[in-house]
């Protein structure tokens, strides 16, 4: 069984739903009643409720899960399997702004970016500038084949640096677009896990990790994967996100610096694995914005948009519960319009 392998190498599993690459479905009290996994009692029941805060390494379990639900497919929680994922996405769609392909990294406008439309591209580029090769073209490491043509590179996280999660498309912390970082506060789908789209196939012959290569690391520590040490909580204002939110809003700089700040605590959760209050945050964050479009400050669209990157960046994984929590505060929103003044009628 696929589970228990992975459990051997030392890589806690979870259950996603069959079919799907998503987790499988909290029991109904956690549904209806949401609350911090390290409060809730079925995990420590050992069933399978909170995504990848419920991965294990007891065999006992696994076959219990599995031999129940053999349709079930296979998440790794990455974090305390001490892995580090790049997560290629193949999407077709229009590029950002320069300044959010490699962010930190300027790119002229006298390069031509022709033909640039997707991860494998813009890895290519950030390993060419490094006179690297890129990460999808590693034969040394495990490299997986997704069914929507993308490619998840793992690789073993070495010394005691604590990487964190992003998401490309953010308006925070990104390594480059559509390249996804899987590591603390995710989890990736395991090799040979089947969905109604596809199969998750190994590619060539390596099926173990290799060692994350050192100027990958300098890559994910110059672009804010791993926690400042100097810091003991969260950055009131991620300013990153800032700067990135109002490149994208080109002229209107007032909207864009509220929006930025709106974003910032739901941004900074991501410096927290759990725990950090984040259904709360997003809630009020999303209520407030709905304000401001009820109020005709914002747009609808790149509201919603921005709440759901910014959702992505702070807890990868967990897209379906963020986006129930972004309709529903949006929703209420919508019925208050907030004003300049800052009152709502």
């Amino acid at each position: 069984m696929t589970a228990q392998w992975c459990a051997r190498r030392g890589w806690p599993v979870h259950p996603l739903a069959a079919g799907r690459k998503t987790p499988a479905a909290n029991c109904g009290q956690c549904r209806d009643h949401p609350h911090s996994p390290a409060d809730c009692a079925c995990i420590r029941a050992g069933r399978w409720c909170h995504s990848f805060h419920a991965a294990t390494l007891n065999q006992d379990r696994i076959r219990d899960w599995w031999g129940r639900h053999p349709h079930f497919g296979i998440g790794v929680s990455c974090g305390p399997a001490n892995l580090v994922v790049i997560d290629i996405d193949a999407h077709g769609a229009q590029p950002p702004a320069r300044d959010r392909i490699l962010p930190g990294i300027p790119i002229g406008d006298q390069i031509d970016l022709t033909g640039l439309a997707n991860g494998f591209h813009t890895l290519a580029v950030l390993a060419a500038l490094r006179g690297q090769r890129s990460p999808a073209e590693d034969t040394t490491t495990l490299r997986v084949r997704t069914p929507s043509g993308g490619l998840h590179v793992w690789y073993r996280a070495t010394g005691n640096r604590r990487w964190l999660s992003s998401v490309g498309s953010s308006p925070g912390r990104a390594l480059a677009w559509q390249v996804d970082i899987r590591a603390h506060g995710s989890y990736i789908v395991a090799p040979g896990t089947t969905t109604q789209h596809g199969t998750y196939t190994p590619l060539g012959k390596a099926l173990e990790p290799a060692p994350l290569p050192l100027w990958l690391a300098q890559e994910l520590d110059r672009t804010a994967h791993v926690p400042a040490p100097t810091i003991p909580a969260p950055r009131p204002v991620p300013p990153r996100a800032q700067q990135a939110v109002l490149a994208a809003g080109g002229g209107r700089d007032r909207n864009a610096r509220t929006l930025a700040a709106i974003l910032a605590p739901v941004e900074a959760c991501g410096e927290i694995a759990e725990g950090a209050g984040f259904s709360d945050i997003l809630n009020r964050a999303a209520y407030t914005l709905g304000g401001l479009v009820a109020a005709g400050r914002l747009d609808r669209q790149e509201a919603e948009q921005a709440l759901k990157d910014a959702a992505a960046a702070a807890r990868p994984g967990q897209e379906l519960r963020s986006e129930q929590i972004i309709r529903s505060g949006l929703t209420a929103g919508l019925q208050k319009p907030l004003y300049t003044s800052g009152r709502r009628p």
